[in-house]
């Protein structure tokens, strides 16, 4: 679950319930009105980064590339979030900071999108969330949309945590992308992220036309923590009787409350998403920890019969491998249309780094893909 101010080159790392930290460079719920970048897909080889030490002993096959990131990750010397409030927790460094500084101390040039940016307020029960949407700039009358959710175990994080992803999705699906700016926890319990989730959703259903979208395709999609509230979401419009969204992307999303599955043992420690950080992200969200069992959280028990095609990507060092994989399985039994794929040797918050890493650019093609299949394109 992953918070600095970031450029949007650099962006390349991302969430869940993200491990990843935030910073308070930029205010977690992004409150500009208006963001504006040019940016032309750079689909060139990333640059190899080789770590400065031997792997960790958490991750004896992570990969070089990832294993850098995560030792500029350490290397800002930041408390660990479980010892932290909030708010503290959100001036920490992120997986995007150190992709960012690596690209810079390397000289690897900062990926180039065509996509637009402005922001959008919209009103929400109990307040204002804001909204960045991405559109490409290739002058078509409508486009598809998307409807993204970044991570941050619904604490922490914010829209340039996860820019880079938004603007990957952007760029190489050519459809419009919509990032959800939900408030946060411990200062909006759950389930005010779940009920603000849904609530940009319909903004989007309604207001499709106004930014050049196409109002029959309307896809989720998110990272982490994000990646439950675009499956939550799809659960609410079928449930609600609204025009169910034409697909669902679930980054290595959060699925389930059980913390002795088997990816939880073994990547009890992991980084930049451990077994504490998980339990400090539930503790600060959740009311009770009875909520735990509630199906908005514990997606594996949640009746997932009538929903759209469904896109799962896991990775091997992360907590949260576990029950994602099992969604994937419980989404096939609910007779859901659903394609997965899962990635050694990368850590939790890869989507998004393809700058650097390989795996993520490998990522990044595929859910664009299957975004674009589920369109028509």
């Amino acid at each position: 679950m992953k918070i600095r101010s970031i450029t949007y080159a650099a962006l390349f790392c991302i969430m869940a319930a993200t491990a990843c930290t935030s910073s308070t460079k930029k205010a977690a719920g992004d409150s500009t009105a208006t963001d504006s970048t040019t940016t032309t897909a750079d689909s060139a080889t990333p640059i190899a980064l080789k770590p400065k030490g031997p792997a960790p002993a958490w991750a004896p096959d992570i990969k070089p590339e990832m294993q850098a990131v995560i030792e500029k990750l350490a290397s800002y010397g930041d408390k660990p979030i479980p010892q932290l409030t909030a708010v503290e927790a959100r001036k920490n460094h992120t997986p995007t900071d150190a992709v960012m500084d690596l690209m810079k101390e390397n000289n690897i040039p900062k990926p180039v999108f065509n996509v637009d940016t402005m922001g959008k307020d919209i009103p929400v029960d109990g307040g204002n969330i804001h909204l960045r949407v991405y559109t490409p700039k290739t002058g078509k009358a409508a486009y598809p949309v998307i409807v993204y959710y970044h991570g941050g175990g619904f604490v922490i994080a914010n829209l340039d945590v996860y820019d880079a992803s938004a603007n990957v999705l952007a760029d190489k699906t050519e459809a419009i992308v919509v990032s959800v700016a939900y408030r946060l926890a411990p200062e909006h319990k759950f389930p005010t992220a779940h009920n603000d989730a849904f609530a940009a959703y319909k903004w989007v259903i309604a207001n499709a036309a106004s930014i050049k979208g196409d109002p029959k395709k309307i896809a989720v999609a998110g990272e982490s923590a994000g990646g439950n509230l675009a499956i939550n979401t799809a659960i609410k419009a079928r449930d609600s009787k609204i025009m169910i969204p034409t697909a669902i992307l679930a980054v290595y999303p959060v699925a389930g409350s059980d913390m002795t599955t088997p990816s939880y043992i073994k990547n009890a420690a992991a980084k930049p998403l451990d077994k504490p950080m998980m339990m400090w992200f539930v503790k600060n969200y959740l009311n009770s920890m009875a909520e735990g069992k509630d199906p908005r959280i514990n997606l594996i028990a949640a009746n997932l019969k009538g929903l759209p095609a469904t896109t799962v990507i896991t990775d091997e060092i992360d907590p949260l491998q576990s029950e994602g994989m099992t969604l994937v399985e419980k989404l096939k039994a609910a007779d859901v249309t659903v394609d997965s794929k899962n990635w050694d040797g990368v850590t939790h918050e890869f989507f998004g780094m393809g700058a650097v890493v390989p795996q993520a650019n490998e990522a990044e093609i595929y859910a664009a893909g299957q975004l674009k299949k589920a369109f028509g394109m």
